[in-house]
């Protein structure tokens, strides 16, 4: 049984999605928050699989909600859920730890099957979609200064093999499993093995994390 939180300001908006998810026999709905302070405080109690999370919300929105969630180290995931689906908004979830975000008028299926994807620890943003994502926002962040020595790698990567750090390189340039197995000459389980090991040893929770990994690490440039 996939538990859900609800966390959306438009009570008709939240009894939609509680309509759906409980005709489903493999979900359940575990609370309702109308804020991002009342779904830290429910994800707290009920630790659910996934959270449901909208943006604009008063108070704490949805993006601050997700980086404290996050940072707590909590098992549950979020699935952001956005009126526009390439806005920086989104982008902002992902950044803050989302495992994806879904545009509110997608198709029912498409929600239940987005919540089932990211409960099962899948990514629900096509690799593809979030280097676009990534594209398009990352000239927004402040640069840093100019370092006074050369920097030092970045401790995610030191312990990972030349291999893993050639998938890891490609899976932020938004290739897909299919892609990586036919142009590296791999087995797809093979490379299903080395994006498992990817991620345990980087500790990024899922295959969107790894691609904002690859960015915040320069193992991939905005192009």
């Amino acid at each position: 049984m996939t538990t859900v939180l609800i966390a959306d300001d438009q009570p008709m908006q939240r009894l939609g999605f509680r309509m759906l998810l409980e005709s489903q026999d493999d979900m359940t709905v575990v609370g309702e928050a109308s804020n991002g302070t009342e779904a830290t405080r429910l994800v707290d109690r009920h630790h659910p699989d996934v959270v449901l999370m909208d943006i604009r919300m008063p108070g704490l929105d949805g993006i601050e909600a997700t980086r404290r969630i996050v940072a707590t180290g909590a098992r549950t995931r979020i699935l952001i859920v956005t009126t526009f689906d390439l806005d920086e908004y989104a982008y902002e979830g992902l950044r803050a730890g989302a495992s994806g975000f879904l545009v509110k008028d997608a198709q029912p299926e498409e929600l239940l099957a987005g919540i089932r994807a990211v409960a099962s620890g899948d990514a629900v943003v096509a690799p593809s979609l979030t280097r676009r994502l990534l594209d398009a926002y990352i000239h927004h962040l402040p640069q840093p200064a100019a370092p006074a020595a050369p920097p030092q790698e970045d401790p995610r990567l030191s312990s990972l093999t030349e291999r893993e750090r050639e998938i890891l390189t490609v899976v932020g340039q938004g290739w897909t499993n299919t892609e990586i197995a036919e142009r590296l000459h791999l087995a797809e389980s093979t490379v299903k093995t080395h994006i498992g090991r990817i991620l345990a040893k980087t500790g990024a929770r899922d295959r969107v994390q790894a691609v904002i990994l690859a960015y915040d690490t320069q193992l991939v440039a905005p192009a």
